[in-house]
């Protein structure tokens, strides 16, 4: 026997995989997980048994409930997977994600269309952190109905879409205690090798940053690397990513997320100069694997670690001029540009991040889970 669970599989920015309603899962959480395991196919490398694509980026989950607390339409909350393990992980946000949540909210009657766009005020209860996103939802013979189709394009992604647009509230200590966790906008961290680790001991600037993701970045050239290299020639170099792992485990405990062995944060940002005409480039691994691109809440951070000064971007980062600027990072399929607002009375404070994303409806229906995975009640 098996369960059917109503789902919407969409893409959200640069990632994919099935929204839910939380109504149709387990309120359980433990039975939960065990039921978005099932669905996912993991843990096996290939998720061959689910809707899992074999890759942390079409690992992801969408629950989505009607808004509770007070001035919020809608509450998402994300679970994070990946192929070979069986964990759900519901602490980090995820911007690409969250840009199908209005659409699904929409396909599913949550909330009604408004007029030509409408926006709708979104808490992700990963973090407690709101955004106002606007969708197109212009008049059809079916009456008003989200619009996937238009001109805007985003790296990552083939082809053009309607635009997405997300204009979050408040990002700052998104996990951590605040913007900087450490106090410092710079840190200088020793990194010794563990057993079985070979390498030598080494030290290294960083920025520990968390302004909607925890970052930890770093120079690409601190550690013998030109930070252009791909995503499959940085997965392939095993001494590094061995150097990169390490130096995680040690800044997180500065950042004072303690032991993060089993958890997908705090993300690793190589940096260096750019080359195509952005602000910066980046290499962001999630946190094990090279990113092929970069994203949303990575992004804002490490926009608003090249606004700080003293930061490790400090002299490779190219940055208008202005309190409002449009900071285009690179990355390695392409660019991502965020629109950071800086406090007139403090131009160190962020108050304002906005950017553009994408999301399309792939397929509705039922996902089927085997009974054994399913609770016999909710």
């Amino acid at each position: 026997m098996q369960k059917a669970i109503p789902a919407l599989f969409m893409r959200g920015g640069t990632s994919r995989g099935p929204f839910f309603l939380e109504s149709d899962l387990p309120a359980d959480t433990a039975a939960r997980d065990r039921v978005l395991l099932a669905v996912m196919g993991s843990p096996d490398p290939r998720q061959i048994d689910g809707l899992g694509g074999a890759h942390p980026l079409t690992s992801k989950v969408g629950i989505v409930r009607r808004g509770t607390a007070p001035g919020v339409d809608v509450e998402f909350l994300f679970a994070q997977l990946q192929p070979d393990r069986d964990t759900v992980d519901t602490t980090p946000n995820c911007g690409n994600m969250l840009a199908a949540v209005v659409p699904f909210a929409i396909e599913r009657g949550l909330v009604l269309p408004q007029g030509d766009e409408t926006t709708v005020r979104v808490l992700t209860r990963n973090t407690g952190m709101q955004c106002d996103i606007t969708v197109r939802t212009p008049m059809t013979p079916e009456g008003r109905r989200v619009s996937y189709e238009g001109d805007a394009r985003i790296d990552g992604v083939p082809g053009r879409s309607a635009p997405i647009t997300i204009n979050f509230l408040d990002t700052a200590g998104s996990v951590c205690s605040g913007l900087l966790p450490t106090g410092r906008v710079l840190d200088t961290v020793r990194v010794e090798p563990g057993e079985g680790e070979d390498f030598e001991a080494f030290d290294i600037e960083v920025t520990c940053i968390d302004n909607g993701m925890p970052l930890v970045m770093f120079r690409a050239a601190d550690l013998g690397r030109s930070g252009y290299e791909t995503p499959a020639e940085l997965n392939a170099d095993a001494p590094l990513k061995a150097r990169i792992e390490a130096l995680r485990l040690r800044a997180s405990e500065l950042m004072g997320l303690g032991d993060v062995r089993s958890r997908n944060y705090p993300k690793m940002t190589m940096v260096s100069e750019p080359r195509a005409g952005g602000s910066i480039s980046t290499r962001c691994f999630i946190p094990h694997v090279c990113h092929e691109a970069i994203g949303v809440l990575a992004a804002v951070t490490v926009g608003t670690a090249c606004v700080l000064e003293g930061s490790v971007t400090q002299g490779i980062a190219r940055m208008p001029e202005g309190a409002r600027k449009t900071v285009s990072i690179e990355h390695p399929s392409g660019e991502f540009s965020v629109e950071l607002e800086l406090d007139p009375d403090d131009d160190q404070t962020v108050s304002r991040a906005a950017l553009l994303r994408t999301a399309r409806l792939i397929m509705r229906g039922e996902v089927m889970v085997p009974a054994s995975a399913y609770p016999e009640t909710r």
